[in-house]
C-alpha cells in the first residue's frame, strides 16, 4: 500500500511538472493569450497605456516581431515573474525560446556573448534603427567590445579590404561550425575566396614556394598592418629579406617547406651566441630542447609581439604551459605586480639560468631589486639562516612569501602573524 501511495504521488508530481513546463513554453510564443485568457488587445495594446514610450519606439525602422504584432506577452508575463522586467523566462535563455537555431551545439567556436545568452548586448529586444535590431551598424558594434583591435586597425597604414567592408565579411556573429575565431571558413580556405593562389604574381612574391595551402596568418596580419604585404609588425630577417631558403629547402626540392634542420639547431646558425650562452647554464628551459625548440615560444616568420613571440603578452605565452600559476594569480587576493603586469621575464630567464626556477638572480638579490630590505623585518635570512623545516634549505623571501600571488596579505603563505610564524616556531603554538 505504501509503495502504491508513493507511486501515485510520484505520478501526480510528474503530471504537475509536465503541465508547468507546457505552460512555460506556451507563455513564450503566440499562444500566450490562450494561457492567460486575456481580453483583446490586453497582450500588447493595453500595455502601451502605461508604457507609452514604446509607441515612439515602435516607429523605428526595425521592430522585434512580437512587439510589432502587439504581443508583449511573447516575452513578458502579464502578472508575476521570477525575473527582472517581468520576463517569462530566464533573461539569458529567453531569446533561444524562438531563436534556438542560433546555437547549433556543434560549434567549433562561439561568440562569448551568445554562449552566455547576452543577446541584448548586440540586439535591442524591442526595436532599432538597424537591421536585425542591432544597436549599432557594421563594425561599430563589434568595436564597442573589441576596442584594442579597433585601435590597432585605425593605426594601420595598410588596410585589409575585407575589414573595411565590415567584420561579417570573414566572421559569423554567433558561431562557426567550421573554424576557430568565428571565421566562416578555416584559413587558408577563407583567404582563397579573394586571393588566387595559382596566379604567377602570387607564386613569385612567395619566392616560388608552394604556400597555397599554408597558414597565411603565420606571416600576415589579417586586420591591417603598417608593413608591406600586411606582414606583422615584427618580421624575421630571412622573411623580410626574402631568403626563405636560409631556413627551408629549395623551392624545387621534393620537400620545399621542410626546414634544413630541426629544433634549436636550425636557429643556432644565426643566433649562435644566444644558443651557446643558453647551453652553458646549469638549468635550461625545457621547450628549447624538444623537437620544436625555439618555435614553442617564437614565430619563425612574423609576429605581433616583440622578439617574434607567438603571443601578444607573456601572460598568454607562459600561460600555455603554466596555466595553474596564471589562474592562481587571477584569483589571488594579494597580487605580485610583475606577474599581474605580464612581466614574467623580470624574475625568470626565458631561456636558461644557473639559479633554481630559472630565476635571473638568487632569491634575496632578485627581490631586493624592487624591495628595500632596510625597511623590512629584521628576521634573519640568507645562507646562515637554516630553515628548521628542512635543514637543506636556508631562509629567504620565499620561506614566508608566495612569489606569484596569495590569498593572504603581503603575499604570505599563511595569515600574517601567528599562523605564519608557527610554521617554523612550533613551540609558540597555542
Amino acid at each position: 500500500m505504501k509503495r502504491m501511495n508513493a507511486y501515485m504521488k510520484s505520478r501526480a508530481l510528474l503530471i504537475l511538472l509536465s503541465v508547468a513546463c507546457s505552460l512555460a513554453v506556451m507563455v513564450v510564443g503566440s499562444d500566450a493569450k490562450d494561457v492567460f485568457k486575456l481580453k483583446p488587445g490586453a497582450q500588447g495594446k493595453v500595455c502601451l497605456t502605461c508604457h507609452a514610450s514604446f509607441s515612439e519606439k515602435m516607429k523605428s525602422a526595425f521592430v522585434h516581431t512580437p512587439l510589432k504584432q502587439g504581443e508583449c506577452t511573447g516575452c513578458h508575463s502579464p502578472h508575476t515573474s521570477s525575473h527582472g522586467k517581468m520576463l517569462a523566462v530566464d533573461p539569458n535563455k529567453i531569446c533561444f525560446s524562438c531563436h534556438a537555431a542560433m546555437v547549433s551545439g556543434k560549434a567549433k567556436s562561439s561568440h562569448k556573448v551568445v554562449a552566455e545568452g547576452g543577446c541584448i548586448k548586440c540586439h535591442d529586444p524591442h526595436a532599432a534603427a538597424n537591421k536585425f535590431n542591432l544597436k549599432l551598424a557594421g563594425e561599430k558594434l563589434c568595436l564597442e567590445c573589441h576596442k584594442e583591435l579597433g585601435e590597432a586597425i585605425g593605426k594601420a597604414k595598410r588596410k585589409h579590404k575585407p575589414v573595411t567592408s565590415g567584420c561579417l565579411t570573414c566572421h559569423d556573429p554567433h558561431e562557426s561550425t567550421t573554424a576557430l575565431h568565428l571565421l566562416k571558413k578555416d584559413v587558408p580556405g577563407l583567404c582563397k575566396g579573394c586571393h588566387q593562389t595559382d596566379k604567377p604574381f602570387f607564386v613569385k612574391v612567395h619566392q616560388n614556394y608552394p604556400v597555397a595551402n599554408s597558414q597565411c596568418t603565420s606571416c600576415h596580419n589579417t586586420h591591417g598592418s603598417s608593413k608591406s604585404s600586411l606582414l606583422y609588425d615584427t618580421v624575421h630577417a630571412p622573411v623580410a629579406n626574402r631568403v626563405c631558403n636560409q631556413c627551408h629547402n629549395e623551392p624545387t626540392s621534393p620537400t620545399p617547406l621542410k626546414t634544413k634542420k630541426t629544433g634549436f639547431e636550425l636557429c643556432r646558425g644565426c643566433h649562435y651566441q644566444m644558443v651557446n650562452a643558453t647551453f652553458s647554464m646549469n638549468r635550461i628551459h625545457w621547450p628549447i630542447v624538444d623537437q620544436r625548440g625555439c618555435m614553442n615560444c617564437h614565430s619563425p616568420h612574423a609576429s605581433k609581439g616583440k622578439g617574434l613571440l607567438n603571443q601578444t603578452s607573456m601572460t598568454k605565452l607562459c600561460g600555455n604551459c603554466h596555466k595553474d600559476t596564471i589562474t592562481r594569480q587571477e584569483k589571488a587576493v594579494s597580487k605580485h605586480n610583475p606577474v599581474e603586469a605580464g612581466m614574467c621575464d623580470s624574475c625568470h630567464s626565458p631561456h636558461a639560468s644557473n639559479t633554481v626556477l630559472l630565476l635571473n638572480q638568487p632569491v634575496i638579490e632578485l627581490c631586493s631589486n624592487c624591495h628595500d630590505f632596510s625597511k623590512h623585518t629584521s628576521h634573519p635570512i640568507g645562507e646562515k639562516a637554516v630553515d628548521p623545516r628542512n635543514k637543506n634549505l636556508s631562509i629567504d623571501c620565499l620561506s614566508c612569501h608566495r612569489s606569484h600571488g596569495s590569498d593572504q596579505k603581503r603575499l604570505a603563505h599563511f595569515q600574517f602573524g601567528m599562523d605564519l610564524c608557527v610554521q617554523c616556531h612550533e613551540q609558540l603554538k597555542r
